[in-house]
């Protein structure tokens, strides 16, 4: 038996033989509460707020990133991987795995990099990266050249977005909002 009752908040009534349970949406939650704590850890990335370690000016210019491409070659094997500035590596995808190793003819050749790069790019998006800084140059490696357009071609972004920067108080009646999206 189900039996919809509206109040202040949706909620939604219904039997299971002798059970009865009520669900509630959070609706109802939030307007009671005062102080909202987010989990998240990442969540400042993503709405492009969080601080981008700068380093100091006579530093490699390579260190400003959240989340960072790099891929390691052997003589056998091709690993590829998303490197986190402050917790290292995130997600990885490598021809020593029995699942893809199974799959390929070859453990270092195109076809290994271009299927790195499909099921790198699929980890990062079921795991909710969907940019990351890639420094790779590819323009006389066609094997590169193969892993970065199997990772543009599955949805992955390889440029970060810039970073908002905390404008001044005597910015308040700014127009650019880090909730607004530019592109």
């Amino acid at each position: 038996m189900n039996t919809l009752s509206r109040g202040s908040s949706f909620a939604l009534k219904y039997q299971l033989g002798n059970v009865r349970r009520h669900v509630q949406s959070n609706a109802s939650l939030l307007e009671n509460c005062s102080e909202l704590n987010n989990r998240n850890p990442r969540n400042l990335e993503f709405m492009r707020i969080a601080r981008k370690p700068e380093g100091y000016h006579l530093n490699d210019p390579g260190n400003e990133y959240w989340n960072k491409l790099y891929v390691e070659s052997s003589n056998k094997h091709v690993e590829a991987g998303i490197r986190h500035f402050k917790n290292g590596p995130v997600i990885t995808a490598s021809t020593r795995e029995w699942a893809l190793k199974k799959q390929l003819f070859k453990t270092h050749d195109v076809a290994a990099f271009a299927n790195i790069g499909k099921l790198l790019a699929q980890r990062c998006l079921e795991c909710g990266i969907t940019s990351v800084r890639c420094d790779i140059d590819a323009t006389n490696s066609t094997r590169y050249t193969a892993l970065l357009s199997a990772l543009k071609e599955n949805g992955l972004e390889l440029e970060e977005p810039t970073q908002y920067k905390h404008a001044n108080s005597w910015d308040a009646l700014r127009m650019l909002k880090p909730w607004t999206v530019q592109e």
